[in-house]
C-alpha cells in the first residue's frame, strides 16, 4: 500500500522570518543521484530544488551546521573502480553549491565528522561491501583518503548469507569526542577507534562482541546529563544503543570510560529487545536500520514488517535513567522501507525517509512524552524504488 500523499500548495512560510533566506530546511537524497531541498512551513511540504550529487549512488548525508556543508556518501557497488565523497556549501537561501570531493572505495555506507579543534576537522567513510574505513582531512579537495584501515576475518560468520566478510555500516563520535564507533554486521563487532584530534588519524583500541548473528548495524549514544566533565571522569551514565539487523533488535551497552589518557572505552551488554510488544519476534524479512534517541526516548526504523495495511513502522522505546530500555509504542512509516529518520532541534517533529516508496513523512513528536503522533505532510520525492534493491529515497537530514 502507498502512503497517504498529502497535496502540497505555493508555499506561505509564516514560522521563517525573512522569506526564502531561511526557508530551506530539510534536505533528501535519491539513489538515482540527487539531492533535493524541500520546506516545511509547519503544515506545507513542498520541493524547493533539486540538483545532482556529483556522485553515483549517493546514500547518507552528513550536515554540518556550524560549517554550512553538507557531505554525501557514494554507495557505488560495482562497475567501477571507486565512488566520490562530495560536498556541498549551503548559501543563504539554502541553495547547494558543489565544494569539494574525495576518491573513496566502493560502498560507501555513512560518514561521520570528528577531530579538529571543533569536532569537524576531519571526515570518515565506512565501505559496505569492500569491508574497509577511510578518513579525509577537511575541506575536501580532490585527493585520495588520508588513512584506510581494511577490516578481514578467518571465515564466514554465524550467518554465512550475510556474514562472509566484514561489512562496517555506520560511524559515530561518543559524546567525549575521543572515539569513534564503527558497527560491523559482517564480523559481529562494535569496533572502537581511539581519535587523534590532531592528526586526525584513527587507532583500533577494542571492541564490543555481541552474541553471533547479532549483525550490529547501526547506533547512537545517550546520557542523561550533557556534562562533558562528567563524562571525561567515566561517568556511569552514558550508554551506547546498537541496532541489530540480522537479530531485529536493539542493544544497550554500558560505556566505562579509562582513568587515563591512555586507555580505551570499554563496553558491558545490559539488555537487548526485539522492536515489538511483549519481546515477540519481527516477522520474516524483517529488518531494522537506524536508532535515534531524544530525551529519554529511543526509536528505530524497522523495514518491510508492514505493521500498519502494508506500511512499516517505528518503534519507541523508554530509557530509565540506568540507561535499560522498555518497549512503548509501535507507530507507522507512512511508507515502506524506512532507511533513514531525523528528529528535529525541537524535538516536534520526525522525518521519517521511506525508501522504496520514496517518500518523506512527517509526524508529529510530543516533547514531553516523546510519542510520535499524526502525520502532519508527505512528499514523494523522484521515482519510487523497488523492495530489497539499492533505489528510491536513501537519506534525509533537517537543517537545524
Amino acid at each position: 500500500m502507498s502512503p497517504t500523499m498529502l497535496p502540497t500548495h505555493s508555499l506561505i512560510l509564516p514560522l521563517f522570518m525573512g522569506g526564502l533566506a531561511s526557508a530551506a530546511n530539510l534536505w533528501a537524497t535519491h539513489y538515482s543521484g540527487t539531492i533535493h531541498s524541500l520546506v516545511f512551513s509547519g503544515i506545507d511540504f513542498t520541493l524547493n530544488s533539486s540538483l545532482s550529487t556529483g556522485n553515483n549512488v549517493p546514500s547518507w548525508i552528513t550536515y554540518d551546521g556550524p560549517g554550512k556543508s553538507l557531505y554525501i556518501a557514494d554507495e557505488m557497488f560495482s562497475g567501477a573502480a571507486g565512488g566520490n565523497l562530495t560536498s556541498f556549501a549551503i548559501g543563504s537561501n539554502g541553495a547547494l553549491t558543489a565544494k569539494g570531493k574525495g576518491s573513496t572505495p566502493l560502498s560507501g555506507v555513512a560518514t561521520a565528522l570528528y577531530g579538529g579543534s571543533d569536532g569537524r576537522g576531519f571526515i570518515v567513510s565506512v565501505h559496505y561491501s569492500t569491508s574497509q574505513l577511510t578518513t579525509f582531512k577537511l575541506p575536501l579537495n580532490g585527493g585520495q583518503p588520508l588513512q584506510s584501515l581494511k577490516y578481514t576475518m578467518s571465515g564466514p560468520g554465524y550467518n554465512p548469507g550475510r556474514q562472509e566478510a566484514p561489512h562496517p555500516h555506520h560511524a559515530f563520535v561518543d559524546p567525549t569526542g575521543d572515539y569513534l564507533i564503527v558497527p560491523d554486521l559482517g564480523a559481529d563487532l562494535i569496533r572502537i577507534n581511539k581519535i587523534d584530534k590532531i592528526s586526525g588519524k584513527l587507532a583500533e583500541c577494542g571492541t564490543g562482541k555481541p552474541v553471533p548473528g547479532t549483525g550490529p548495524r547501526h547506533g547512537v549514544f545517550w546520557t542523561p546529563t550533557r556534562s562533558q566533565s562528567r563524562i571525561r571522569r567515566g561517568t556511569k551514565d552514558t550508554t551506547l544503543f546498537i541496532a541489530n539487523e540480522l537479530s531485529n533488535s536493539v542493544s544497550g551497552w554500558k560505556v566505562s570510560y579509562p582513568s587515563g589518557s591512555g586507555g580505551c572505552l570499554s563496553l558491558t551488554l545490559k539488555n537487548t529487545l526485539t522492536p515489538y510488544e511483549g519481546n515477540s519476534s519481527a516477522p520474516l524479512g524483517t529488518k531494522v536500520a537506524e536508532v535515534k534517541v531524544k530525551g529519554s526516548s529511543l526509536y528505530m526504523t524497522n523495514r518491510n514488517d508492514k505493521k500498519f495495511s502494508g506500511n512499516d513502522s517505528i518503534t519507541q522505546y523508554s530509557i530509565a535513567s540506568d540507561g535499560t530500555i522498555a518497549w512503548t509504542d509501535n507507530t507507522s512509516s507512512y511508507g515502506t522501507y524506512p532507511r533513514t529518520f531525523d528528529i528535529n532541534k525541537a524535538g516536534d517533529f520526525v522525518a521519517i525517509g521511506d525508501q522504496t516508496t520514496a517518500n518523506v513523512a512527517i509526524v508529529a513528536r510530543d516533547t514531553m512524552t516523546g510519542r510520535l503522533g499524526k502525520l502532519v505532510a508527505n512528499l514523494r520525492i523522484g521515482t519510487a524504488g523497488t523492495p530489497e534493491n539499492e533505489d528510491g529515497l536513501s537519506a534525509v537530514v533537517w537543517s537545524d
